[in-house]
């Protein structure tokens, strides 16, 4: 005869050892403090960012449509910067050599904030499933638009969706 407690319990471990659902649109975003890609011992956090409508991008160096869409998001940045838009692209590379040396090979250099997440505790707190995936945060730190993947249209669908927020 099987054991209920010991099967209800790996069950119940099993369903535990699962990520955390990525966050929905209308949630408060989680605050964070990381260091820049840099290197030079600055931090940002995103709580300092509160009045700005920031989008906040996961990336990798090993994701291909990653190479598309960073340099994409520059040209929102520079076409919105100066009406309050921020972006903090959070690499979650380790080591992150990874991610400078794929930096260096992309033929657009990138004017906004990088972020490094070595130990994917701040992915997590988001329930990053895949790469890329951004939140477009409001000026309250309410997130306004989840995104997954990137694939033809999505820069249109994101200015879209930050145009109002400005």
């Amino acid at each position: 005869m099987l054991n209920v407690r010991p099967a209800l319990m790996i069950i119940v471990l099993w369903l535990l050892s699962w990520p955390a659902l990525a966050l929905e649109e209308g949630e408060p975003a989680p605050d964070f403090t990381l260091p820049t890609l840099g290197g030079d011992g600055e931090t940002i956090t995103l709580s300092d960012l509160r009045g700005q409508v920031v989008y906040v991008d996961f990336w990798a160096s090993w994701c291909l449509p990653c190479v598309r869409s960073l340099p994409e998001i520059s040209m929102l940045y520079d076409d919105y910067h100066d009406q309050g838009f921020e972006v903090v692209a959070i690499t979650i590379d380790n080591p992150i050599e990874d991610a400078n040396a794929f930096l260096e090979e992309l033929d657009t250099p990138l004017d906004y904030r990088l972020a490094a997440d070595t130990d994917a505790d701040v992915m997590d707190a988001y329930g990053v499933r895949g790469m890329p995936t951004s939140f477009l945060v409001d000026r309250d730190g309410t997130i306004r638009m989840v995104h997954e993947g990137y694939r033809d249209g999505d820069l249109q669908r994101i200015e879209n969706a930050l145009q109002p927020l400005l």
